[in-house]
């Protein structure tokens, strides 16, 4: 039986004690301090009682829960902080969305830390157990992680299920667009290939990613391909594959000018998917462009309707357009004037052409884009009894929903640079990448907050961590929430 002693040694200090009886003596088992007032008393007695309760497990007659939030400074050390709110919100969201039926606690550890500071697989592993106290070994990864990726189908799945629940998807309108990611390094492989670079690392190997997203720019589905896959060749294989899993029979796709060809055309009409896709209008035939130039007029808002063998060309007129493509076009025509009267060897420009040995104003092609100045143009299969010209422009102009997800995939979670060189890490990368994709555009939807934002308010609310000198016992101590993040919360419907 341990029990507390007091003893006073002056009017004005008192020292508190931990005792035992042994042998019928008096045996101090810890010296808790010695206060000067009665406030240090009443907390040295708490810090007592608190040390005995931890070394005996003794009960005492009244409760002394509350006791725990009274701290003696003096006796106290701090340990540093945990964000242990933001892994409990985050991890409430997973669940929300349905990942927690995957059944892995360590990917999804990977995603959190992916959200909150993007690093390396091996530092995520450090980092969950400096940030929130949870340990995961580092084999455990390299013997579990292979195995990840066959969840891929799964995770897409439990994607689509969530934005039909929660934003009524319904395959009517799927936004597709690819871009690439390149590696700290400048040797290429079997995937990892140098190709056209949308990050200007053209000297670097890179692989290229396919996304869709829904209407409200939600991620659904992606693949990964080598790095020197021309873009439109991933249009297709992502359409069969995105219909094959999801048993849909038909549905429209947005995309962008670099998706469209004759071959993809038929094959999209094949497959009875209907498609608004951006046109190059740079390479159209004369006939095509004379038809253009003599019907659309230039006035805001006008449109024509043209076939064509891609399908239905809208070509569509805007004075904001006109205004800058003509500023473009001068001071390109500027900049090949200064060619040719400066003529470097190794330079060509966009309104210049050889003849002979000497170079010249391409007169022919500055007509082709003077006539073109100001207008856009959109190649669909959807009737205009279906969709008229300004649905096609207004659908087609949502198309920066995906590029959304792009850039809060590049910057924020910083899905590039890789520092992978195996296929298999990649992949898994590109995974963790997808899943904190999802987590952060439904925040970003819900909250209207930037990713950044909210896990920059999320990162005030801390878990101060305090170890009781006497007991040895560590405390957590949770910052009060402030109203932003009581707002943020409330706005997910998460309760904090």
């Amino acid at each position: 039986m341990y029990k507390i002693r007091q003893i006073k040694y002056a009017a004005s200090s008192t020292s508190v004690q931990v005792y035992r009886i042994e042998n019928r003596k008096r045996v101090i088992v810890r010296h808790i301090g010695t206060a000067r007032t009665a406030d240090e008393l009443n907390n040295l007695i708490v810090l007592a009682n608190d040390f005995i309760k931890k070394i005996s497990s003794q009960l005492f007659l009244f409760n002394e829960d509350q006791s725990n939030n009274i701290i003696n400074i003096k006796k106290i050390e701090f340990l540093g902080v945990y964000y242990s709110f933001f892994y409990e919100l985050i991890h409430k969201l997973i669940i929300a969305i349905g990942f927690d039926k995957l059944h892995n606690d360590f990917l999804l550890d990977l995603v959190v830390m992916r959200m909150l500071e993007p690093s390396s697989k091996l530092r995520s592993i450090a980092l969950l157990e400096e940030y929130f106290g949870i340990r995961h070994r580092r084999q455990r990864y390299y013997e579990s992680a292979p195995k990840w990726l066959n969840l891929k189908s799964k995770v897409e799945a439990i994607a689509v299920e969530f934005v039909q629940s929660h934003y009524a998807f319904d395959y009517s309108l799927v936004f597709y667009d690819v871009t690439t990611l390149y590696f700290e390094s400048f040797e290429p492989d079997d995937l990892r290939k140098n190709g056209f670079s949308k990050d200007n690392k053209s000297q670097q190997p890179q692989i290229l990613i396919g996304l869709m997203v829904s209407k409200e720019g939600f991620p659904i589905s992606y693949d990964v391909f080598s790095g020197n896959t021309f873009e439109g060749h991933t249009f297709i294989p992502m359409i069969e594959g995105f219909i094959r899993k999801n048993n849909i029979e038909t549905f429209t796709v947005v995309a962008d000018a670099a998706m469209i060809s004759t071959q993809n055309s038929a094959a999209l009409n094949e497959k009875g998917v209907s498609y608004i896709v951006g046109a190059r209008l740079g390479n159209i035939s004369s006939d095509l462009l004379e038809t253009i130039d003599n019907k659309l007029a230039r006035e805001e808002g006008k449109a024509i309707r043209v076939k064509t063998v891609n399908g239905d060309l809208v070509c569509a007129f805007s004075p904001a357009r006109y205004r800058k493509d003509k500023y473009e076009m001068e001071k390109q025509i500027e900049k090949a004037k200064y060619l040719i009267a400066n003529p470097s060897k190794n330079k060509k420009l966009k309104f210049t052409k050889t003849s002979g040995q000497a170079i010249e104003l391409n007169k022919k092609l500055i007509e082709k884009t003077n006539k073109l100045l100001g207008i856009k143009g959109y190649y669909t299969n959807l009737p205009e009894s279906v969709a008229s010209n300004q649905i096609i422009i207004e659908r087609y102009h949502e198309l920066y929903r995906i590029e959304q997800a792009f850039r809060i995939s590049k910057s924020d979670l910083q899905a590039r640079p890789i520092f992978h060189y195996k296929e298999e890490p990649i992949k898994l990368h590109i995974l963790i990448c997808f899943m904190a994709l999802a987590i952060s555009k439904h925040i970003e939807l819900k909250t209207g907050s930037s990713i950044k934002s909210f896990i920059h308010e999320c990162k005030k609310i801390t878990d101060a961590r305090l170890k009781n000198k006497i007991t040895g016992r560590e405390i957590k101590m949770r910052a009060a929430s402030n109203p932003t993040i009581l707002e943020l919360t409330e706005k997910l419907n998460l309760l904090t």
